[in-house]
């Protein structure tokens, strides 16, 4: 039987972060204070591609820092890159301390479908 389940992402593990730098090639993040237009954020500052700020993961509180100026400072399918593939990491890091395989799928549409065989191999 298949499940369909829907995700609202809170970016909270230091270390799906990091993962996620690693999968889009991107620059190691950074924990401090960071600048954006108007103001200094304290957090894990991570540099997407083309962006003029960085967006900063504020972890205990799983809230995200940016300013992209409504996109003419950063392009915001950037932000959903990273926010799909943290969820993606972070679904499959549960699932496999549960004992669970995981087998991810990349769609031609761009989603990304996780398929959990439940206590096995998949």
């Amino acid at each position: 039987m298949s499940h369909v389940v829907t995700i609202q992402t809170e970016v909270r593990d230091e270390f799906v972060v990091r993962r996620v730098c690693e999968r889009l090639k991107l620059p190691e993040p950074v924990e401090g204070r960071h600048q954006l237009f108007a103001r200094e954020v304290e957090g894990l500052g991570v540099q997407l591609p083309d962006w003029r700020y960085p967006l900063v993961c504020e972890l205990p509180a799983g809230k995200l820092h940016y300013d992209t100026y409504n996109g003419r400072w950063g392009d915001p399918q950037e932000l959903n890159r990273f926010l799909q593939l943290y969820a993606t990491e972070k679904a499959t890091l549960e699932a496999r301390r549960q004992g669970h395989s995981v087998l991810e799928q990349a769609l031609p549409d761009g989603s990304i479908q996780l398929t959990v065989q439940w206590g096995g191999a998949a």
